[in-house]
């Protein structure tokens, strides 16, 4: 059992295996150029790969391209319009092999690009940038006023819950994606915008004896997935600017158990106002992993932006997530959120939800002493044809300790330090497994985060390499003097509503864990010896400084729902990383009650009412309120 040196990338052209070349990087493009972009369905090397791109203070996104040449990095036009903020330092942008020649020391990026993270490599991302197009050669008008904006999955416009007299209120959308209808707005250069003229055009000449075939109007715009009967995105516009509320409460004050929600019809700024939309790209949608959506969310945000006057209000809702991730608002996502936020100065607010996975068993945390380790026992499920991802997130200045990997039914591999990386291939070409441990990494700002990466263990291509399914053993080492506490996260790979893609989510598995299911089984005790912690299993998309992360409460007695994470903490006193976020900043209602789960919301067509649960219910509410505030 002996570990494989990285390869050459065959993107990058990085030498991965050379001393000192995985610092700084992403880690998850260096597993991608492992696999050979294999976990993105590609049977070869891409063309262009997305990047979110975090700038040196001081530089401007114009210089950037001034720097750069339109032939190895292209950037949306929206990043040097005037909807971007003066001094922002984000943006995304289509990169080809060039761009790592010229982010190297003596390169004309070196001294401009802090660091970047790799988006999703799949469809229209891989290709040649569609050139920008205006929306029937003229600019399309501003929106004034206050404006709700919402970047989500399947929404579902033509509903009548979202038309005021019979007219879209749905004043722009935005579909990422390729295959459907409309113009690729100028300000992004890709995907199908509507505007609310296109979308009433589609109704009146979908209209029968009075009433829209919404079906005919999704079946004309090429929207397929809006002929399901449940979409997440349709049930959280529902909540946030439906005409009924679950808001109990507009004044601002916290849910109470003395004014449940009245289910009433609303007489709020959110039932009347226009609002933009935008509709993931479906990748980053069947992707739950979320750890690939971060150009789609910061393309879409800046989309809103775009189509609303400087000096308008906007509240936006993100009820999307990930699991891994830094957890301290050092993702060059969340820093970016914030910096919109505070170049804004008062007019965006970003509404998040703060995640379902409190009893998921995605979280470790230790604290070890000198010569002490722990090992977690990794359950990853049989049959699942995705691949699976373990973060191991370290502080600054913890550069002895040591990662070893023990895959289900073989020998242990050597243990990696600090910077050391390599591969499994079982004696075969392609990897099963991979152990990334930069000395730095590029997708959070503070310490460094070592990645396990494993392949999935079924497919129904016999070109696809499997791994081992059942416990792997992941010991981790502190050789150095004092203490050091880590936390690992496994990524989120579950399955989105009305997809079928194969995922099946793992997790850890220890004795001391409580899951008889007996009252005060849902929380961490902090006498409970188990590494693995509920507290901490939280959307690591929501704790940056600015954004609004939201829980999730039973209507009933405003208990927290079982699979939110709550507030107080009630593990509050285990040591943790500096700057870790584990409780919500606010909460909204996801639950009737403990046997009655989820709240009732808009189905997809007109008149239909769905149940769906989790925090994605309670961001959206906390949307509305903020947005009647504005």
């Amino acid at each position: 059992m002996t570990w494989t040196p990285l390869p050459k990338g065959s993107f990058s052209g990085i030498d991965w295996a050379k001393p000192g070349a995985t610092t700084g990087f992403d880690p998850y493009l260096i597993w991608a150029e492992a696999d050979n972009f294999a976990g993105y369905g590609l049977k070869k090397p891409p063309n262009w790969v997305p990047v979110l791109i975090e700038l040196t203070t001081g530089t401007s996104i114009s210089q950037l391209l001034a720097a750069a040449s339109p032939t190895w990095l292209k950037a949306p036009p929206v990043y040097t319009s005037p909807a971007a903020p003066a001094g922002l330092r984000f943006c995304t942008a289509h990169v080809k092999p060039a761009f790592f020649k010229h982010i190297r020391p003596g390169g004309n990026l070196h001294a401009l690009v802090r660091r970047f993270e790799l988006g999703l490599p799949v469809g229209h991302h891989i290709e040649e940038a569609v050139p920008p197009a205006t929306h029937g050669g003229t600019t399309p008008p501003l929106l004034t006023g206050k404006v709700l904006g919402l970047i989500d999955g399947g929404l579902a416009f033509a509903n009548a819950n979202f038309l005021r007299n019979g007219k879209s209120r749905t004043a722009y959308f935005w579909r990422q994606d390729r295959g459907g209808v409309g113009h690729a707005p100028g300000s992004m250069g890709y995907g199908h915008e509507l505007t609310a003229a296109d979308i009433n055009h589609a109704m009146q000449h979908s209209t029968y004896n009075g009433m829209v075939d919404e079906g005919a109007v999704y079946t004309h715009f090429k929207l397929h997935d809006l002929q399901k009967n449940v979409n997440h995105g349709t049930h959280v516009m529902d909540l946030a600017c439906g005409p009924r509320t679950l808001l109990a409460q507009f004044a601002g004050a916290p849910p109470h158990p003395d004014a449940p929600p009245s289910w009433a019809l609303a007489n709020d700024d959110a039932s009347r106002h226009d609002n933009v939309t935008v509709q993931l790209d479906w990748s980053n949608v069947v992707d739950t992993s979320g750890g690939s959506m971060n150009v789609s969310v910061m393309d879409g945000l800046m989309y809103i932006l775009s189509r609303c006057a400087l000096n308008t209000k906007i509240a936006v809702n993100l009820s999307w997530g990930t699991l891994a991730g830094p957890h301290d608002g050092s993702s060059v996502l969340e820093a970016a959120l914030d910096q919109l936020i505070e170049l804004k100065k008062g007019k965006l607010q970003i509404i998040v939800a703060a995640g379902n996975s409190y009893q998921s068993r995605t979280h470790a945390n230790a604290t070890l002493s000198k010569g002490k380790h722990v090992t977690l026992n990794w359950r990853v499920q049989p049959d699942d044809s995705t691949q699976s991802f373990l973060e191991i997130w370290l502080p600054q200045g913890a550069h002895g300790v040591t990662v070893q990997i023990t895959p289900p039914g073989r020998p242990a591999l050597p243990p990696l330090a600090w910077g050391k990386s390599g591969m499994w291939t079982d004696g075969g070409t392609h990897p099963l497994c991979a152990l990334i441990y930069p000395q730095s990494v590029a997708t959070g700002a503070h310490g460094t985060c070592a990645l396990v990466a494993i392949a999935p263990n079924f497919s129904f291509e016999t070109s696809t390499a499997t791994a081992p399914n059942g416990v792997w053993e992941v010991k981790i080492t502190n050789t150095q003097a004092g203490s050091v506490t880590f936390d690992a996260y496994i990524e989120r790979d579950d399955v989105a509503i009305g997809q079928h893609t194969g995922a099946r989510q793992s997790y850890f598995e220890d004795r001391d864990y409580d899951t008889s299911g007996n009252p005060g089984s849902f929380v961490d005790h902090p006498d409970n010896p188990t590494p693995i912690r509920r507290s901490g299993i939280f959307n690591s998309l929501s704790t940056g400084k600015h954004t609004v992360s939201v829980g999730g409460l039973r209507v009933t007695n405003s208990s927290w729902a079982r699979y939110s994470p709550r507030k107080p903490d009630p593990d509050a006193s285990r040591p943790q990383r500096p700057g870790v976020v584990k409780v919500p900043d606010t909460v909204g209602f996801s639950d009737e009650n403990p046997a009655l789960i989820g709240v009732r919301g808009a189905g997809t067509r007109s008149s239909a009412v769905v149940r769906t649960i989790g925090t994605s219910d309670a961001a959206p509410q906390e949307t509305r309120r903020v947005f009647n505030a504005l």
